[in-house]
């Protein structure tokens, strides 16, 4: 789509055009939807003042890229978003040039934009790096290391500032806007560069002491105080939604030739009225009715989300010592509720993975019980923490593993593939890993009473409830559920245990069930017992081949020199695309009517 020589009154057509499709195609297909919406202008603008052909446009975390991904060239094939096989829902450069960083996760564009630019002055270019960054990610430490570089080295980086839910100062209205862009404007700079160096550096020490702080004094009238001391120039507040307000800011920004951030203020669901606003639901969405805003009903299974969130609540009542801590997800990993019954207790600490990590160790030194809940892709953020704050002490920290395995329709950034990879090794950890319902009620039981850290993951979702009947968990124990007449094992772990007991079912053979239980320690008993009965070996987890459950079994039977046939039913060396789980599993050869086959 060429907008550069689009007129104003063709722009704002593009802007409600755009909104329409992303509204018809997420109400049937489902998707990121509230921010995308309330990021349309802005991104109109950004392809109107900059050019998309060398500028490098860096979308942080990129859930809010659907108009990008409509502006260039992919108006029709954005019906297949997040469908398998389709349109990623982030930013990939594999499907267009225009991308140009993959992204997922958040506060990775600043520091991304700081390199681009340090590239471009190496090369002698002139580009001009462009961030679009939603305040959310403006609380995570990493974008004000990049913001403390920037500041220092000046490359001519422009950061537009999505304000769409908490404000990073308060406003002061049309006064502030006023001063704002006369601050940035080329000739206020000018005019500034002239004073410093002809006027100021020449005045004696007291008099030029004056001027800097009546300098100073202008910049407390506007909000952006915290990244003029670090250096960078602010405009803002501005109006998000105001077309020509935003194409005459940017304008002023990339005339600077300087780190700029340019503060928009948006609105939710901008152009949907049941989505505007601080609506949470409506960040992500399944298929919803336009007309009334309502969501089309999902399966009412209760997810193992669901069921940890109802036990650690139970947990927490008897036991007053346990705290809890999410990075930015209360409600999708369920600690919302135990925030709103213990508010003193247990903290959102927003998209702080690492700070989540290292403030419940010192809880944990102080006597008390951290239940720090993440998902299993962003927890990865984390993994110094983990290692150098909770494994060097052993201290008692519970890490509760949300989205383990396949995600589905979030793809490769989200895909909870490598935990089980990237704990293993660490000393002092304990990993375990409940079948169903009951038995993640139990494994939180056991994480409470375990005296070292112990990592329980689960997956997104129900789990499938099973026919055995559960116990409670003992460290490094695990349980044969069935036992069989062939001279085949099926050893489960986690909701793999499930997908062993499909895969068995479909079999002929009468083949004995392991439920693993914990893949650190092993049970090592039970397993030279079973390596004396059973010849092969099949691994059923949702996890990466590499480091995963069936090679801490090979590891341990190496050991023991013993020889057992080990197949392993994990996930092959390569990042999962996205799409519905099913058909993911389908394409990975996952599914119980395909693992039969090659079990035969």
């Amino acid at each position: 789509m060429e907008i550069k020589d689009k007129n104003l009154e063709e722009l704002e057509k593009i802007c409600s055009d755009i909104r329409d499709r992303i509204i018809d195609v997420v109400s049937r297909k489902g998707g990121h939807f509230s921010s995308t919406l309330g990021a349309v202008e802005l991104t109109v603008a950004m392809h109107k003042v900059f050019d998309i052909k060398k500028d490098p446009f860096i979308y942080d975390v990129s859930h809010q890229c659907y108009p990008h991904k409509l502006i260039n060239g992919r108006w029709d094939e954005f019906e297949t978003i997040r469908q398998f096989g389709g349109l990623s829902g982030f930013t990939k450069p594999k499907e267009s040039d225009a991308d140009y960083f993959v992204a997922g996760h958040s506060s990775t564009s600043i520091s991304l934009a700081v390199g681009a630019a340090k590239a471009i002055k190496l090369k002698g270019e002139d580009r001009t790096p462009v961030v679009m960054i939603g305040d959310g990610s403006m609380t995570a430490g990493m974008v004000y290391e990049a913001l403390n570089e920037l500041g220092d080295r000046k490359y001519p980086v422009v950061i537009i500032l999505n304000d769409n839910e908490m404000s990073i100062a308060k406003p002061i209205g049309s006064i502030s806007k006023y001063l704002s862009k006369i601050l940035a404007g080329k000739y206020y700079q000018a005019f500034k560069e002239r004073v410093d160096k002809n006027i100021i550096q020449h005045l004696p020490t007291g008099a030029t002491y004056i001027a800097k702080k009546i300098e100073e004094s202008m910049k407390l009238i506007t909000p952006g105080i915290i990244f003029e001391e670090m250096g960078i120039d602010y405009i803002g507040p501005i109006d998000g939604h105001n077309l020509e307000e935003i194409i005459e800011t940017l304008e002023i920004a990339k005339a600077m030739k300087k780190p700029v951030i340019v503060h928009a203020k948006t609105v939710k669901g901008k152009g949907y009225k049941f989505a505007e606003g601080q609506h949470e639901r409506w960040h992500g969405v399944g298929p919803f009715n336009v007309d009334n805003g309502k969501f089309v009903k999902k399966n009412s299974a209760k997810s193992a989300t669901a069921v940890f969130a109802d036990a650690l609540l139970e947990l927490a009542k008897k036991h007053e010592n346990i705290v809890g801590v999410t990075a930015a997800m209360p409600s999708g990993t369920g600690i919302d509720k135990l925030m709103e019954e213990f508010p003193s207790r247990f903290w959102d600490v927003a998209i702080a993975e690492q700070h989540a990590v290292t403030s419940m160790a010192a809880m944990a030194k102080e006597g008390f019980k951290p239940f720090i809940t993440i998902y299993s892709t962003f927890l990865q953020r984390a993994y110094d923490q983990i290692i150098h704050d909770v494994c060097l002490m052993g201290l008692p920290v519970v890490f509760a593993i949300d989205r383990a395995g396949i995600v589905g329709n979030d793809g490769e950034t989200h895909q909870g593939a490598f935990d089980i990879s990237y704990l293993r090794f660490l000393p002092n950890m304990i990993l375990c890993a409940p079948r169903d319902d009951k038995t993640l009620e139990y494994s939180l039981e056991f994480g409470y009473e375990a005296t070292s850290p112990c990592a329980i993951r689960y997956p997104r979702g129900a789990f499938k409830q099973l026919p055995y009947k559960a116990s409670k968990f003992e460290l490094g124990v695990s349980e044969l559920l069935k036992e069989g007449t062939s001279n085949k094992l099926f050893i489960g772990y986690g909701a793999g245990v499930s997908r062993a007991c499909d895969t068995e079912a479909l079999h002929k053979e009468d083949i004995s069930i392991l439920d693993l239980r914990f893949v650190k320690p092993l049970d090592e008993k039970k397993l030279k017992e079973l390596a004396s009965k059973y010849d092969d070996w099949y691994v059923f987890s949702d996890s990466q081949k590499q480091g995963g459950v069936a090679s801490a079994i090979l590891e341990f039977l190496d050991k023991q020199r013993v020889c057992i046939n080990v197949t392993s039913f994990e996930y092959e060396d390569s990042f999962i695309h996205h799409g519905d789980t099913k058909k993911v599993e389908e394409s990975l050869g996952l599914l119980p009517e395909q693992l039969v086959l090659k079990v035969k």
